[in-house]
């Protein structure tokens, strides 16, 4: 099959599953983009709200819809890293044997990842980069397609460990779920309370999955495009010769080199799953605040003056 073929045959199938999606979960359609996007770009993301959004059985059913494996994994302040990876036991025969931890799986959810302690957090850290795994001095390679999905709940800040800048930046997304309007929560209501239940039908494969991302990074980009992410990720930098005023004021510190990279990679993505064979400028603004929200720090100065993340982006724009 062509690349255009291919990038058509994507579209039909990215919108069969959003139907998909849509069967359990109501509205939340930009998160559920959102999250899409990241996995066939092959990024990992961030999910912020707080509790009851459905953020696990948006997780659960976009998992069941692309066929592939889930494990959950729920952070609390004892677990350790063995836990999530593995561990080694001796076996009848006396012989040292590897269980492995839920880490390998296709999709995993890391349910209040900021409730565990570092040393838990950092064993993430590999998988999300290296996508393997090093334990007792043997590396296993884990299954592709792989995707971190982590929850936070804003709320509660007590007995909380915050996640280092470093492993923030490793994921491409950060996604703030809003509370449901009106309408859509009757609709929830209704949905949840009787005894119908949807199926979800697998519509993809892993090795489909694999093909769709490599796709994506064929996919070509004119170089003022690929500019204009990297101009913009440079004003997000206070006190360079690009930051804007805004920046300047109310940002301590600016996004590093892998905004520029995970821009470029999520318009590929947001032009592909359009119809559109290569990203232009508007498809960099689409997916910019996702990609710079948990990249920049806000001073005191902000917080004060009521100054969110978000305006201080679309003024980049």
């Amino acid at each position: 099959m062509s690349d255009v073929a291919a990038v058509k045959n994507l579209v039909t199938k990215y919108n069969q599953l959003k139907a998909e999606v849509a069967k359990v979960i109501v509205g939340q359609d930009d998160v559920v983009n959102q999250i899409l996007i990241s996995i066939f770009s092959g990024g990992h993301a961030l999910l912020v709200g707080v509790p009851g959004l459905a953020k696990t059985l948006m997780v659960n059913t976009i998992s069941q819809a692309l066929g592939l494996d889930f494990k959950r994994i729920q952070f609390t302040p004892d677990l350790m890293p063995s836990d999530i990876l593995g561990s080694e036991i001796l076996d009848e025969n006396r012989q040292f044997k590897f269980i492995k931890g839920p880490i390998f799986s296709n999709i995993i959810l890391a349910d209040e990842i900021n409730r565990t302690p570092p040393k838990t957090q950092a064993a993430l850290l590999e998988a999300m980069q290296e996508r393997a795994v090093t334990v007792a001095g043997h590396h296993y390679k884990l299954d592709l397609p792989y995707f971190v999905l982590a929850t936070q709940n804003p709320i509660e800040q007590e007995g909380t460990y915050p996640l280092p800048e470093a492993q923030l930046d490793r994921f491409m997304f950060a996604i703030n779920l809003e509370y449901p309007t009106f309408e859509e929560e009757v609709q929830v209501v209704k949905a949840t309370t009787s005894d119908v239940k949807p199926t979800v039908n697998a519509l993809f494969s892993a090795q489909e999955i694999t093909d769709f991302q490599q796709l994506i990074r064929r996919i070509p980009v004119a170089d003022n495009v690929i500019e204009y992410a990297v101009k913009m990720v440079g004003k997000t930098r206070p006190n360079s010769d690009s930051a804007s005023d805004l920046v300047n004021q109310f940002v301590d510190w600016g996004a590093g080199p892998r905004a520029s990279q995970n821009l470029i990679l999520a318009a590929k993505t947001h032009a592909a799953v359009n119809g559109k064979f290569s990203p232009d400028i508007e498809n960099v603004q689409a997916v910019a605040i996702g990609i710079l929200r948990h990249r920049m720090i806000k001073n005191y100065k902000a917080e004060a003056e009521g100054i969110t993340i978000e305006q201080i982006i679309k003024d980049l724009f």
